[in-house]
């Protein structure tokens, strides 16, 4: 039975990539930091079959600690913050954690054993101003938020791991992925958690921000096949992991509403405090390498995803009333 250490267990993406390791047959230790609070709310129906353990991308010996205690055959770091608009507010905290923490793990993973499989989530943000449409893995990097910069230090420092010390470390630059899951900070679940409220009488308007911004959005399930999938090839690389396609927040918003009878042209209001410092030009993936290479293909199309998540935030909402 291999082992598979995820550092960002309780975040989205981590609570799908713990279901499908435990579905091929992984031991799944899932690394959380130390709080008071912490929400395991996303991972509960896991929490019989997962181990738990405490441990920080900001303190280096709790990793060693981790991989020599538990011995993984993959790590998988998802571990970051990575909300946008925090990074402005805590820039210093972000590189820290967001890139910093990248290195530790890397380090920790050359002094206990060399041999286990890294993968690092990197991020379309790093794209930024794009340099060219579509991006691919060779697309220069202009990143354009705190967030953005740490996720390139991450990306970069990967590569260097890579090729100075033969580890076999791999960069997975994914594009949007939201689930049900998602955070109701992210501006995806904003609107299906505001949509569900609307319909129910909870709320008579969703204030957003740039509604033109555009975003090439996918379903997180399939995009965590596609980490696994990386680590399982011969040698370690870098893939762009998207739909291939754009939509704008409007768009979204517009079959959201839709989906439950709904205009949303009647409750939307433009709000300028949400729009960003500096706004991203157009993020729309070239996800050729990992289809062909990996074999990847998303089963879940744009207009599926949305309509999933207005009927998970319907539910929740109905089950609370």
């Amino acid at each position: 039975m291999p082992t598979a250490l995820i550092t960002g267990i309780t975040g989205q993406d981590g609570s799908y990539l713990a279901e499908l390791l435990l579905s091929k047959g992984y031991k799944v230790v899932g690394m959380v930091r130390r709080s008071s609070t912490v929400n395991f709310e996303r991972i509960e129906h896991l929490l019989d079959d997962i181990t738990v353990l405490q441990g920080d991308l900001q303190d280096q010996g709790s990793l060693l600690s981790l991989l020599e205690e538990y011995k993984p055959t993959e790590v998988y770091n998802l571990a970051a913050q990575s909300f946008v608009p925090t990074s402005w507010n805590q820039p210093a905290l972000t590189g820290d954690v967001t890139a910093l923490g990248v290195t530790r793990m890397l380090e920790a993973i050359r002094f206990v054993n060399p041999k286990i499989r890294f993968y690092q989530a990197s991020s379309s943000e790093m794209f930024g101003k794009v340099l060219e449409v579509p991006q691919k893995e060779s697309t220069p990097f202009y990143p354009r938020s705190p967030y953005g910069v740490a996720k390139v230090y991450g990306h970069w420092i990967t590569v260097n791991y890579r090729e100075s010390f033969d580890i076999f470390a791999t960069s997975g630059i994914l594009f949007n992925h939201e689930s049900p899951r998602r955070g109701l900070e992210f501006v995806t679940r904003k609107i299906t958690d505001g949509v569900a409220k609307i319909k129910l009488g909870r709320a008579k308007e969703l204030r957003l921000g740039n509604l033109d911004s555009q975003r090439d959005w996918g379903f997180a399930g399939d995009y965590v096949h596609a980490m696994w999938l990386m680590l399982q090839q011969e040698r370690p690389d870098n893939y762009v992991i998207g739909m291939g396609e754009t939509h704008s927040v409007r768009e979204f918003c517009e079959i959201a509403f839709s989906h439950v009878g709904l205009d949303y042209n009647e409750y939307v209001k433009v709000d300028e405090k949400f729009y960003r410092p500096a706004e991203v030009d157009l993020l729309i993936s070239d996800p050729s390498k990992a289809r062909t290479q990996l074999k990847w293909e998303p089963a879940v199309t744009f207009k599926e995803l949305v309509t999933m998540m207005v009927d998970s935030d319907m539910a929740r909402h109905q089950k609370t009333n």
